[in-house]
């Protein structure tokens, strides 16, 4: 375990291992921190990201730094961060600094340029973004926000959105997902036990195209239990 501590020099395999065990460490580091860590990157993600990022590296990079000390200042930055987490929750000022308010870029149609300036975004950028959702005319939004995860929401005015079959009182049938259930070869175990079938009810189901559930390429399921068997056009490639 020498390779933890800081050396003169280090082995090919030592720098394996200090690979391994910080990629391990980073690993159960964000599952600690929860998935919103990955999901939006808020301010004080933003800072624990950058952070972690640099005191991990330095080890990795630079035999003559330990690597128990850049764990040890990860676990207190995990607490750290559990513990802000937790109290913006129950602070609702604390809450309001790290996930501000959002901001309103466009209502009725109109843009608000004092706003632009407030969450430092350019009419450019804006427009962009107005593009990714295929808004074409800027009157037809009703409300725009930046979100303090750094996103536009963008609502549309009723007036202009699309019909819906609720809105022409025409009945359609639920929906129902579709979910993988064969997949090269290799049945979803978790998803058989959680509809209550086992391996011989999907082997009857796939028998008119497949003998073998490992000759599937892939196998979706519906809500109703409907099994669609994918068969690959092109089997030899």
């Amino acid at each position: 375990m020498d390779f933890l501590n800081s050396q003169d020099s280090l082995t090919t395999l030592e720098w394996i291992f200090r690979a391994i065990i910080s990629f391990i460490f980073l690993l159960l580091a964000t599952k600690l921190m929860g998935q919103r860590s990955i999901s939006q990157l808020r301010l004080l993600d933003f800072i624990i990201a950058l952070t972690l990022g640099n005191i991990i590296a330095h080890p990795l990079s630079d035999e003559r730094l330990g690597l128990k000390g850049s764990v040890t200042t990860t676990i207190v930055l995990i607490i750290l961060y559990v513990a802000a987490t937790g109290l913006s929750l129950k602070w609702s000022l604390f809450k309001r600094y790290l996930d501000p308010a959002p901001i309103t870029l466009i209502r009725n149609g109109q843009i608000l340029f004092k706003n632009l300036s407030k969450a430092r975004i350019s009419i450019d950028f804006l427009f962009s973004e107005l593009r990714k959702e295929k808004v074409s005319n800027i009157e037809r939004v009703s409300l725009a926000v930046w979100e303090p995860g750094g996103t536009i929401s963008i609502f549309i005015d009723t007036q202009y959105q699309p019909l819906t079959p609720a809105d022409m009182k025409v009945k359609t049938t639920p929906f129902s997902l579709t979910r993988p259930i064969i997949v090269e070869g290799v049945p979803d175990l978790f998803l058989l036990k959680e509809i209550g079938k086992d391996s011989d009810w999907l082997k009857k189901k796939i028998v008119p195209t497949y003998i073998d559930i490992h000759d599937c390429v892939l196998a979706t399921i519906d809500d109703n239990e409907n099994v669609r068997v994918y068969v690959d056009p092109n089997p030899n490639k």
